[in-house]
């Protein structure tokens, strides 16, 4: 991929409130779809979609605990996804 298109699917993820929630609510802890569905205010199958998504945007990384799959944010993506951004944002002297 170009970085134009690196930046515009950067664009596409984050596109959609929920999904900005979501990392927002993952950041410093894990959390599982039921907490995640409570906090949002939206259905497990709804927010399970969009961590499907984030999966495959290497976003968020799932981690089994007993009966339940926790969710965290993958910093190492995170911080990348950053450089892009600010690169874009920053001007040229």
């Amino acid at each position: 991929m170009s970085k134009t298109s690196d930046l515009a699917y950067v664009c596409k993820i984050l596109s959609v409130g929920t999904r900005v929630r979501i990392l927002q609510l993952l950041k410093g802890r894990a959390l599982c779809v039921g907490a995640l569905s409570a906090r949002l205010d939206v259905t497990q199958g709804a927010v399970s979609q969009h961590l499907r998504i984030l999966r495959d945007a290497d976003l968020v990384v799932a981690e089994k605990r007993g009966y339940f799959v926790h969710y965290q944010l993958n910093e190492r993506t995170l911080s990348k996804w950053k450089s892009m951004v600010d690169r874009l944002l920053t001007t040229n002297a």
